[in-house]
């Protein structure tokens, strides 16, 4: 007589959300399949079409499960501190999230939930002096500053985490000071002058150079 194997586990949409994040978190947006996910959550990937119709529905997921946890700050009344005020609560909201950047920098999917952002950098940048259009140029050019600052710490986070020296301090602990004075200078300081945290000062001198 054959044996029932029996049902597979009944998962839920917070199993799948959940699981998603596991990998994305740890293997990135790249790793994030229909099948890598059926195994993360111990069932079938048709399974897993009850709850999301496809890979881009569950990045949706993912992206508004963010969206709905992220804060609305206070902003200043004053358009360019504004500007700046939104753009550093928008660097926040990403830092630790690079795999939302990951996505986000197809230019394709987006959470409504996280539009306050652009609409307050685009409605600071307005009532500043510029057009709408020109409104929307200051947005894109502080979002790629945003997106390269967030995804470059990341990556240099996880660099430092693995330990021991980098080949960029070799190069730099060796430079010649007859062909590279300023940079041998500060050769041995250069990881801790290129860790300081310079994004706010960043996107003012993009605000001071941008808005009339």
């Amino acid at each position: 007589m054959p044996t029932r194997t029996g049902r597979p586990p009944k998962i839920s949409k917070a199993d799948i959300v959940a699981a998603a994040h596991r990998v994305v978190e740890t293997d990135g947006v790249a790793a994030l399949t229909m099948r890598r996910l059926a195994k993360e959550v111990g069932s079938t990937a048709m399974a897993l079409y009850h709850h999301v119709r496809d890979r881009e529905g569950l990045l949706l997921l993912l992206l508004d499960e963010h969206a709905a946890a992220l804060p609305r700050p206070e902003l200043p009344e004053e358009p360019r501190e504004r500007v700046v005020a939104a753009a550093v609560a928008l660097r926040e909201a990403l830092s630790g999230y690079p795999w939302v950047v990951d996505v986000l920098r197809a230019d394709d999917l987006l959470s409504v939930g996280a539009l306050w952002y652009p609409e307050q950098i685009i409605d600071a940048a307005v009532r500043a002096g510029t057009s709408i259009e020109e409104a929307v140029d200051v947005y894109r050019i502080i979002w790629h500053y945003t997106a390269g600052e967030v995804g470059g710490r990341a990556a240099a986070r996880g660099r430092r985490e693995e330990g021991g020296g980098t080949y960029r301090e070799q190069v730099f602990g060796e430079l010649d000071a007859a062909e590279f004075p300023r940079l041998s200078e500060v050769g041995a300081r250069w990881e801790e002058l290129t860790a300081r945290d310079t994004y706010a000062k960043g996107v003012r001198a993009l605000v001071r150079g941008l808005l009339p």
